[in-house]
């Protein structure tokens, strides 16, 4: 799936409204997969970053666009 570069309030909250009616539905795992497409905030990524490792993030599927334009394309080389 290709990353936003850049997404709405109004997306982010029909993104999460979504999971939150699959999770209602007793699916977890499309709970997760879908509140993986709305992008983690930078202070959350470079978190994870720090606690998980960059494969944590990547192999997450993590939609990591807010954390790529503030910190650049090659903060998670760093």
């Amino acid at each position: 799936m290709q990353k936003t570069e850049t997404m709405t309030i109004g997306e982010k909250l029909d993104i999460v409204m979504k999971a939150f009616e699959l999770r209602d539905a007793g699916d977890v795992e499309g709970y997760s997969r879908m509140m993986r497409t709305a992008p983690l905030p930078p202070y959350l990524a470079k978190l994870g970053k720090e606690l998980g490792g960059a494969d944590f993030l990547v192999q997450g599927g993590w939609n990591l666009s807010e954390a790529e334009a503030e910190y650049g394309s090659g903060w998670l080389a760093n």
